[in-house]
């Protein structure tokens, strides 16, 4: 097994490959290039990156990376999705983060897939995408620092959390400005087609979408299940997340990697 970890985007991003190869060393170089790349152009806390530029009117969208038209139509297909619950302007400033995170692991999943490794699981701010398998995900405890809401597994997973564990209450209700509330956390697990990048955008959208809202609109959504942890601790979950879990269905455990 070989692990990496990159500190970027304000968080760690952490890489296990299971089947490296002598330039298995060199991919994750690039990807870390890569994901810092993405940070200079796509990061709202940089005054100098295009994000920051295009939203105070120094940068037209046609004179940006090329990267960041598809971006922006990227979370306009998610607000259409979840009925206006996600937006690339939380607060009314231009931060299209809830896409960019997810879409981060996605590329890096993506650049270890095209090196020839099919056994590898990628992680970054709560957002997990993993090839091969079975592998085993630790859902962070919003409450409980050191401990686990929930330990996920599978094969070819996508799961991504929002919520107050990391970054503390920072989604905002796009219908209100204000931020999120009736949700401590907020886990969605996604078919494998989808990728991690939407999955990640959807549990954006759900988080703001308070605990009813939010499963009613997984239990509808294909291939997608949830976990909700609320503000007393209480845990609610779809139907379908069984199958990802053991038998005793979610429940509190002790700290643990993933493997």
């Amino acid at each position: 097994m070989l692990r990496r970890a990159e500190p970027v985007m304000g968080t760690v991003f952490s890489f296990a490959v299971r089947d490296p190869g002598p330039g298995t060393p060199g991919v994750l170089d690039r990807i870390a290039e890569r994901l810092h790349r993405i940070d200079a152009v796509f990061s709202p806390y940089r005054a100098d990156s295009d994000i920051s530029r295009l939203d105070r009117g120094e940068l037209s969208l046609d004179a940006c990376d090329p990267e960041v038209p598809a971006v922006l139509a990227a979370c306009r297909e998610v607000a259409a999705e979840t009925d206006g619950w996600f937006t690339e302007r939380p607060g009314g400033r231009l931060d299209p983060s809830g896409w960019v995170k997810g879409w981060a692991v996605e590329e890096a999943a993506r650049m270890l897939h095209a090196s020839g490794s099919r056994e590898h699981c990628v992680s970054g701010g709560g957002d997990v995408q993993t090839a091969g398998g079975p592998w085993r995900v630790g859902i962070a405890h919003p409450l409980r620092p050191g401990r686990l809401a929930a330990v996920l597994g599978g094969r070819g997973l996508a799961v991504a959390t929002s919520g107050t564990a990391e970054r503390g209450a920072h989604v905002v209700d796009p219908h209100t400005g204000r931020p999120a509330a009736g949700l401590a956390s907020l886990t969605l697990v996604g078919d494998p087609g989808t990728g991690i990048a939407r999955t990640d955008a959807w549990a954006t959208a759900a988080f703001a979408m308070g605990p009813d809202r939010a499963l009613a609109w997984a239990a509808r959504r294909p291939g997608v299940e949830a976990l909700a942890v609320l503000p007393d601790g209480t845990k609610r979950w779809t139907d379908g997340l069984a199958r990802h879990l053991p038998a005793a269905g979610p429940a509190d455990w002790h700290p643990a990697t993933a493997s």
